[in-house]
């Protein structure tokens, strides 16, 4: 394992990572799941679009037990499943101990 950093999903909502070093696999959501089970031998981090991770959610849940790769969900506006807001949410409250960014 190294500390590659990469994010999976549609091209059009991907494709603005690269600007700032983040490697990019643009996919279909059909072909998700074995992008990031190759990806997770390799990176620390994997970044997936909300539509990728209601694609796979057994393999997010296989990788959540383990300390790498972190995969974190992302919103990425096409969709408002809520699923990337959701992670990113209880990322932060997991990190800091309090829901700072919801708070109702």
């Amino acid at each position: 394992m190294n500390d590659k950093i990469a994010v999976v999903g549609d091209k059009d909502s991907v494709l603005a990572f690269k600007a700032v070093g983040i490697d990019v696999y643009p996919t279909e959501t059909s072909e998700a799941e074995s992008v990031v089970k190759k990806l997770a031998k390799d990176c620390a981090v994997i970044f997936v679009t909300e539509e990728v991770a209601v694609a796979i959610p057994s393999v997010i849940e296989k990788y959540k037990a383990k300390s790498f790769p972190a995969i974190i969900p992302i919103p990425t506006g096409v969709t408002q499943s809520g699923v990337g807001m959701d992670g990113i949410r209880r990322n932060v409250e997991k990190a800091i101990g309090a829901d700072i960014l919801f708070k109702d």
